[in-house]
């Protein structure tokens, strides 16, 4: 039994327009006007909203501090519920691939960083979480990623074997995931870093959705 699990921000979808916008609702509501941009600050935005906060409160020129983002965080959260898919879209050829891999009997998951309310909520609008057997948010468990706990729980709510997992992202998050869990990790590359993912030294590197099904088979034979 193989099985596969991906991250969400900027792995399955692109999430960073509505994850700026929410911020940014924020600082206007502090007097501070749109201060991230949605085509400059999408990797920002991948590294979830206190990311977001801090990269924001930084570029006022004024004192800022971890109680601050604590403060605004619920409020980031709520704005974006209320607008998390106006913007957001599978990149291409992912509901394809997931569907392909199901179809040759891989077992599938999603382990996030999201809030799981809001991952379940947003891949349900998307068209997907059917497509999963298992999900695992930032607040399903005690812990989150890099913790390797959430992957090897999203493993075995999917009903597979840990040591017959990979795991898809997209950030130095995901690798460290995927290297503490002792799994296999695939770095997508069409996220706003590019190439740049090289650096992390994953196993595999994806560059398109189409792939997948070559990459996933190598590294995780029958």
């Amino acid at each position: 039994m193989r099985t596969i699990i991906f991250d969400l921000d900027g792995t399955l979808a692109d999430t960073s327009a509505d994850l700026i916008a929410a911020a940014n609702l924020c600082f206007r509501d502090l007097g501070h006007g749109d201060l991230l941009s949605p085509e400059a600050d999408a990797l920002i935005a991948f590294h979830g909203g206190r990311a977001m906060l801090r990269a924001g409160f930084a570029r006022t020129g004024e004192p800022w501090s971890e109680e601050m983002v604590d403060a605004q965080y619920p409020l980031f959260l709520m704005a974006y519920a209320e607008d998390l898919d106006r913007n957001t879209r599978l990149y291409p050829g992912a509901e394809a691939a997931v569907a392909r891999l199901k179809g040759a009997g891989w077992k599938t998951g999603v382990c996030t960083n999201k809030p799981e309310v809001l991952a379940e909520e947003l891949l349900k609008r998307l068209g997907i979480r059917e497509a999963f057997d298992a999900l695992i948010g930032a607040d399903t468990l005690p812990v989150r990623k890099p913790d390797p706990l959430p992957l090897h729980e999203t493993v075995r709510r999917a009903g597979g074997l840990k040591g017959r997992a990979l795991l898809i992202g997209d950030t130095e998050t995901d690798r460290e995931t995927a290297r503490r869990a002792g799994v296999p990790s695939v770095l997508v590359t069409f996220g706003p870093e590019g190439q740049g993912v090289a650096r992390l030294a994953p196993e595999a590197l994806l560059d398109h959705y189409d792939a997948l099904d070559e990459v996933a088979g190598r590294l995780l034979p029958l």
